[in-house]
């Protein structure tokens, strides 16, 4: 006897529907799965047939052909256990109720308990858009589904109660909706700016790259605040909307990083150590493409510490990403495209020694060794930060002063009005000034006649690429929103130009 039961894959982020067909036939005992299963989905054999057999069913002693439909598309994962043995129980007459067009995903343990699985949130939402509004899905995915409006999700502890509810015997009720945002409780807020000392035009230029979603770089010497700086990013990040929190919660669940809370509530903020491989950054595998860390910080901030530490081929890999604000993982078992959008923050020292231009310590390095470190940085990828501030170390009365800087609270309202500004621009919460492209430019950046010469003698001063002054214009077009300009004014373009005088001069392609 055959019969039919509905799941789905997924292709990075995108779901496939997977038709799981079971065929129970006179023959030797025997057990087979086809369909471009991998490792995962054939040990599924062994985990379905003790989960029958202790969930109280009989496992039928026949010729078994498991087909996971359509066959060119790799099944991955041990998302397909359960629908696999509700198809085998339905085949071999243990359950006579239909499954209908209901979804199937989870694990199931040897003992018929159902154990969570990943990227159930992708698969659910793209489910829906395909047609698809009743699923069946793990207890403990339960908090995940929840958030996905318009369909019905029914969350289950074992293989017993699928087809105890599939029977009638002992229905389940439907998940409830998940309220957005969830609790508070555990939210990491950041260091606050009111505890960094001193250094005004660094924490400008925060400012201004928080509300254009821009690219950082700060450069300076070892304790001047670079790192204290940058992690007070999260402090002063806008909160997510809903469907911000959405697509970046589609790209944790299918990393297996998603929290207690089933969805992310705060914008990411990834810090790779500089060891970090390109294929930990980029993404990959050997034959499963799994996102990676500039996909983990879609929608929020990565963070380079140390940058001129990192494998030059690693730094290289962002040039892409930092252009599209999406990476395509190419592996042999496929190509994969994951988001990508996010804002890069990075500090660095100015050379070996890391007092090079400080005004409180000497400088030991020769200008060789200068030119050395500098050069681990390439042209091309300093072209793609739009504000370059260098920073120097605080003197002892700033540290001790009992002065109150201005909190993190403060700055993000301000940034937070530009961002709603943007919103409005663009029409979407995703879109910023830093992702205008060329028509954006051309209509939101016009200049006037005084701002056109004084762009033109930077530009020639400067030796400036093509790439370095659309930036400028995006990060003039910021600090025209932070002070509720509709026109770029001239002292906007001065700000801007001034955030990219570090490395003035470097090729760029």
């Amino acid at each position: 006897m055959t019969s039919k039961v509905q799941s789905y894959a997924l292709m990075g982020l995108e779901g496939v529907p997977v038709t799981v067909e079971a065929d129970i036939s006179r023959g030797l005992p025997s057990y087979e799965i086809v369909g471009l299963p991998d490792a995962a989905v054939k040990e599924s054999r062994e985990r379905v047939r003790s989960a029958v057999r202790n969930s109280g069913f009989s496992f039928p002693a026949h010729k078994i052909t498991v087909n996971l439909a359509p066959a060119y598309v790799k099944k991955e994962g041990s998302a397909f256990d359960l629908p696999i043995a509700v198809c085998l129980l339905r085949s071999s007459g243990e359950l006579q109720a239909e499954a209908g067009r209901t979804v199937f995903l989870g694990e199931l343990a040897l003992g018929g308990e159902l154990r969570p699985v990943t990227g159930v949130l992708p698969a659910l939402i793209a489910a829906r858009d395909n047609g698809f509004s009743e699923f069946i899905v793990p207890k403990g995915n339960e908090r995940e589904a929840g958030y996905i409006r318009g369909i019905t999700v029914y969350a289950t502890a074992s293989l017993r109660q699928v087809v105890d509810h599939l029977s009638g015997a002992a229905p389940l009720s439907p998940v409830p909706p998940s309220p957005y945002p969830p609790s508070e409780t555990g939210k990491r807020t950041g260091a606050d700016l009111a505890f960094v000392k001193g250094q005004p035009v660094a924490r400008r230029a925060l400012e201004v790259a928080v509300a254009g979603g821009h690219n950082i770089l700060f450069v300076g010497p070892p304790g001047s605040g670079k790192t204290m700086l940058a992690r007070a990013i999260p402090s002063v990040l806008p909160d997510l909307s809903f469907e911000e929190a959405l697509e970046i919660t589609k790209i944790h669940s299918v990393a297996g990083v998603l929290g207690e809370e089933g969805i992310v509530v705060e914008r990411p903020f990834r810090t790779p150590h500089h060891t970090a491989t390109t294929v930990a950054l980029c993404g990959g595998g050997n034959r499963v493409v799994h996102p990676g860390e500039i996909s983990l910080a879609h929608g929020g901030v990565l963070f380079l510490d140390e940058l001129p530490e990192y494998q030059r081929a690693t730094l290289e890999s962002l040039r892409q990403p930092l252009e599209d604000g999406v990476i395509t993982v190419s592996r042999s078992g496929g190509s994969v495209t994951y988001p990508a959008s996010f804002m890069l923050c990075a500090g660095m020292n100015p050379c070996p020694c890391g007092n090079y231009g400080s005004t409180r310590r000497r400088c030991t390095c020769t200008p060789t060794e200068i030119r050395r470190y500098r050069a681990r940085i390439s042209g091309p990828l300093l072209d793609r930060i739009d504000i370059q501030v260098e920073v120097d170390g605080v003197d002892y009365e700033a540290l001790a002063s009992d002065r109150t800087e201005e909190p993190s609270a403060e700055v993000k309202r301000r940034a937070s009005a530009a961002r709603r500004i943007q919103k409005q621009r663009f029409g979407s919460d995703q879109m910023t000034n830093s992702r205008m492209g060329e028509k954006e430019l051309a209509e939101y950046c016009r200049l006037s006649s005084e701002c056109e010469e004084i762009f033109r003698e930077s530009f020639d001063r400067l030796r400036l690429s093509a790439r370095a002054r659309a930036r400028i214009l995006k990060v003039a077009r910021t600090i025209a929103d932070l002070a509720y300009s509709e026109e770029i004014l001239p002292d906007h373009l001065y700000e801007a130009i001034s955030y990219r005088t570090y490395g003035a001069g470097t090729d760029s392609v």
